[in-house]
């Protein structure tokens, strides 16, 4: 695993020989070869990579959503390859916050109940005071009684994100969260994604194609061949674009 400057406390995320292989008739396909990698609490992570890069795949890995060929996470020192489907169900509702380009809300529901059902499946009692916090911060109050059919995307895409951060969860995993979103509202997501760190000191490890979504963040990881090939600071959308162009060349050649 590599080492972090000044890294003095257990990642939020850590994943070290991460693999994931998939048999796809005669043939298999190696989405993820070997990665090492961590993600220190309080950091917002963006990322990128070309289509088939094992981007998403390492962040289903990363939440537990996939089991990993070979290799192992480690989510707050709780080693999940040793969990049973049951104990992994129960991490991921407690201690693990989604968010996706589809909001997965329930329709027949309302948006109060889409924030805590989480809570509701995993037998918690809701904090309220948490939760009235979190519905201030992300700008719901006056649509808790609403239903998802009520709302525009970017409301969605809201309780999408206070749901997420319901169970006050270790590290908030997020593929693709604003590409049914258009420029403004993608804005306002990713604003609230950077304030979840910066405010509550959560960690976001998100997926994306848009150097201006990965703006956003503090920290840009690229993959290609379900391999780290950048691992960059913050370097703005343009530097970021230009990078990846740079990777685009190389490939080429």
């Amino acid at each position: 695993m590599p080492e972090y400057p000044g890294q003095t406390i257990e990642p939020a995320v850590r994943v070290e020989q991460l693999t994931r292989v998939y048999d796809t008739g005669p043939d298999q396909v190696t989405a993820l070869a070997g990665i090492d990698v961590g993600f220190d609490r309080g950091t917002f992570t963006a990322v990128m990579g070309p289509s088939g890069s094992g981007k998403s795949t390492l962040l289903q890995t990363a939440a537990g959503l996939d089991r990993p060929t070979s290799g192992r996470v480690v989510i707050g020192g709780t080693d999940l390859s040793g969990l049973s489907e049951t104990r992994l169900t129960e991490l991921r509702r407690t201690r693990i916050g989604f968010v996706f380009q589809a909001f997965n809300l329930i329709g027949a529901l309302t948006v109060e109940e889409n924030i805590v059902l989480p809570l509701r499946l995993a037998g918690v009692r809701p904090d309220r005071a948490w939760l009235t916090r979190v519905v201030e911060r992300v700008g719901l109050t006056d649509r808790l009684h609403h239903r998802p059919a009520a709302l525009s995307g970017g409301q969605q895409q809201r309780v999408a994100i206070a749901r997420a951060l319901a169970t006050r969860p270790e590290v908030i995993f997020s593929d693709e969260p604003t590409g049914a979103l258009d420029s403004r509202t993608a804005a306002e997501v990713l604003t609230l994604l950077r304030a979840v760190v910066d405010e509550h000191g959560l960690t976001v490890v998100m997926v994306t194609h848009d150097p201006i979504a990965a703006s956003y963040a503090d920290r840009v990881l690229v993959l290609a061949d379900g391999a780290i090939v950048a691992d960059l600071p913050q370097l703005g959308a343009a530097g970021i674009a230009e990078h990846l162009a740079s990777l685009d060349r190389r490939v080429l050649r």
